[in-house]
């Protein structure tokens, strides 16, 4: 099964609707968001009626929370598995235990791979702040193979690497 990982969206609309189509043309079954999501971006992720699982970054404390009781987001780290994976989602990269098969955290905005004893990822960022690029990954859960997903803005075309 494939699962879509992005991150800081930071309230890009827009960018963020692109990235999902791309994920949603990849045949992603889930959609997790490690945080700095913006309000606008959670209510379209609902409306979307998608399998998501999100966490809040440093940049959500406007969303009210409360009021989202019945949507899959959560304070960080949140704990949880899909298939026979166990899953750590975060935004700060401050718990990087090895305490999951699968550790995804957001923040530094940059793309990154990496396995240890645990596979960790952080799918760079969505609303192409530190970069002229839209970023976001693929994570297939039968290889545990991780896919980088970009595309450069001037562009509509998304190019897909094998990372790890």
């Amino acid at each position: 099964m494939k699962i879509g990982i992005i991150s800081d969206t930071h309230n890009k609309v827009e960018y963020t609707k692109e990235a999902i189509e791309f994920l949603k043309s990849q045949d992603i079954k889930y959609l997790l968001h490690a945080g700095d999501i913006g309000k606008d971006v959670l209510d379209f992720l609902i409306k979307e009626n998608l399998n998501f699982i999100a966490v809040l970054g440093n940049t959500d404390t406007n969303i009210p929370i409360h009021q989202y009781t019945n949507f899959p987001i959560y304070k960080e780290p949140y704990y949880f598995k899909i298939e026979n994976k166990s899953f750590k989602l975060m935004h700060h990269p401050y718990y990087l235990t090895a305490d999951t098969d699968v550790i995804i955290y957001g923040h530094l905005h940059k793309f990154k791979c990496d396995r240890k004893k645990s596979l960790y990822i952080n799918p760079g960022e969505v609303c192409a702040r530190e970069k002229p690029l839209s970023e976001c990954a693929i994570l297939d859960t039968e290889d545990l193979n991780v896919y980088y997903c970009f595309r450069k803005l001037r562009t509509s075309n998304w190019e897909l690497v094998k990372k790890c």
